[in-house]
């Protein structure tokens, strides 16, 4: 059996997560200010405020803490959790979608750098345990569930607000 060329599973992971990713930018097109910042289910979690956790949660800590070990991320980790979910009303909603591209950018360098099989070059055993991501590969495939569970709460979450769908099934 032949392998596929080098970087070819990495491509086409990096293609699935960048789709789920444009799922969540794209589903919250639209949305006014007073809508994107309004809890929509009994949890108290906005739109806003989910993209938020997408960027910090997501984003900034699996690749650039967990994969990348860069030192600010796991130092922000340390310091106690951040309550990602919240958005103060002074934060501009722009500057939340543009974090949430920003660790996207950065993400994708991380991704395009580093091999399928590095192993993470930081793990916080105190928050986790005995449960383990051993590689790049395994980080992305759990980003990318995480990104897609989340974006199917975005989902559910607009077309409780105004009615739109993402996607329209025809017959």
């Amino acid at each position: 059996m032949s392998q596929p060329p080098p970087g070819t599973e990495s491509k086409t992971l990096l293609a699935y997560l960048n789709a789920q990713r444009k799922h969540v930018l794209g589903i919250l097109e639209g949305l006014d200010e007073e809508a994107l910042r309004r809890p929509v289910l009994p949890s108290g979690w906005s739109c806003l405020g989910l993209v938020r956790h997408l960027a910090l949660d997501d984003e900034r800590f699996w690749f650039r803490g967990i994969v990348a070990g860069e030192q600010t991320v796991i130092d922000q980790v340390a310091e106690g959790p951040d309550d990602a979910w919240q958005v103060g009303p002074d934060v501009p909603v722009e500057a939340v979608f543009d974090m949430y591209r920003q660790q996207i950018d950065l993400t994708n360098a991380i991704i395009t750098a580093t091999p399928l099989d590095a192993a993470p070059a930081w793990w916080p055993k105190e928050l986790f345990g005995d449960w383990r991501l051993d590689n790049l590969r395994e980080v992305i495939l759990h980003v990318l569930t995480e990104t897609a569970v989340h974006a199917g709460h975005l989902d559910a979450a607009r077309e409780l607000i105004d009615g739109r769908t993402w996607l329209v099934l025809t017959e």
